[in-house]
């Protein structure tokens, strides 16, 4: 949480998880939380015997999620009553006691439903809010993947061998390929594409990079991937684009096998793979810029765009495919870390905006700024991340005027 010494000073600008805030009464970005959370994920290596135990405690991690949703459910149907965490959490040691459950772990049976808790107050606060509820519903034991131990050292363990003790499994080979940096907290056991990972939720000190003058605008797009304002332009790599003849016949043979036998099974994990790799590539690219980003530059604006209605329009599968609201978020998450600043910005007429202050409508076919006012001729993405930057350094300045200065000392570079 911030510092209640920055809570009432106007105008604070807040990193995504609240580590850094820039105080306009020191004039300067402030560490208010010196703890950071971040995730190690890790590959394992079970043996044939230690696959079959984990696949039978997500089997018993999935029963338990079932009968939470059930018992909310009837409760309710039968005597409009409300079942909560804690009266469902006090019903374990019963259950366990009379051998109705063999999931090994207390702490993980309460997490299973804790899970439950929470996908009942998310459908709630939907409800609440007025969009599409979608009920709780029963998931499938091939649909539930992980079982989370929420305290380190209960019931599972991290050996000096390279091995991790799990509660009702033993010891299982992990492939450490970097160190773990911080204090462990929670671990979390996850089956993804027929292969098992493992997940270290740690706390550390976050590593601060020296103090950088250097700002920039960063204005994403689908042609190129991002301009920045001096110029830059990257390229959209188009990593689904590019994997279509591959998903195509993997999802073409998912289609030709018969349900539920073994190499229907066989052939949903090779389509898993294929757009997991996808996925992978995304994540590397998103995680390559955004570090170069963060280390070139001290302050970074990027627009505040309805990233999910873009997503579902006539460009879904382009926009899904760039990945701009990943990406913003690994550049929040790297920029919080290295004590950099991210602003967003009001994203309205940053395109049918001149640098003069002068509106130049455009339409999306249209990728070149004409302005009439004062001749500026300039590349239309160019041209929104310079006005880009100019908003969030009048947002760091706390002056909201509407003044043009600073754009055009941005475009004069």
């Amino acid at each position: 949480m911030v510092d209640t010494r920055y809570r009432k000073n106007a105008g604070a600008i807040y990193s995504l998880k609240y580590a850094i805030v820039f105080c306009p009464k020191y004039r300067k970005p402030v560490l208010v939380d010196d703890i950071l959370r971040k995730t190690f994920k890790y590959r394992l290596y079970p043996t044939r015997d230690q696959v079959e135990a984990m696949n039978h405690q997500l089997g018993e991690a999935c029963r338990l999620y079932n009968a939470g949703v059930q018992e909310r459910r009837d409760a309710w149907c039968i005597n409009r009553e409300s079942v909560n965490y804690y009266m469902q959490a006090n019903q374990l040691k019963e259950i366990r006691a009379n051998g109705d459950l063999s999931l090994a772990n207390f702490s993980a049976c309460q997490d299973v439903l804790r899970r439950v808790d929470q996908t009942f107050k998310t459908f709630f606060a939907r409800v609440k809010r007025g969009e599409r509820a979608g009920f709780p519903r029963f998931k499938s034991h091939t649909r539930f993947d992980s079982l989370t131990f929420p305290s380190y050292g209960d019931g599972c363990r991290l050996l000096d061998n390279e091995k991790l003790r799990l509660q009702g499994i033993g010891q299982v080979k992990v492939k450490l390929h970097r160190a773990i940096e911080g204090n462990i907290k929670i671990v979390t056991v996850k089956r993804e594409q027929g292969r098992w990972y493992v997940c270290f939720s740690v706390e550390c000190e976050p590593k601060l990079l020296p103090p950088s003058a250097a700002s920039v605008g960063v204005d994403v797009g689908l042609k190129e991937f991002a301009t920045l304002s001096d110029g830059t332009e990257v390229e959209n790599p188009r990593h689904f684009g590019h994997a279509q003849a591959k998903l195509r016949r993997a999802q073409r043979k998912v289609a030709r096998r018969k349900r539920g036998s073994h190499r229907r099974r066989q052939a949903v994990c090779e389509l898993q793979r294929a757009h997991a790799h996808v996925r992978n590539q995304r994540a590397d690219f998103h995680h390559k810029l955004a570090s170069w980003l963060v280390l070139m530059f001290g302050l970074i604006a990027v627009e505040d765009s309805n990233i999910k209605g873009l997503a579902s329009g006539m460009l879904a599968n382009s926009v899904n495919d760039a990945g701009w609201g990943r990406f913003i978020e690994t550049l929040a998450d790297k920029a919080e870390n290295a004590g950099r600043q991210l602003v967003k910005v009001d994203p309205r007429g940053t395109s049918q905006t001149c640098l003069c202050g002068a509106h130049t409508p455009k339409t999306l076919s249209q990728r070149w700024h004409e302005c009439q006012s004062c001749g500026l001729s300039a590349s239309r993405d160019h041209v929104s991340a310079q006005l880009i930057l100019g908003r969030g350094l009048r947002l760091r300045a706390l002056t909201w005027s509407d003044a043009t200065c600073v754009a055009r000392e941005v475009a004069l570079l």
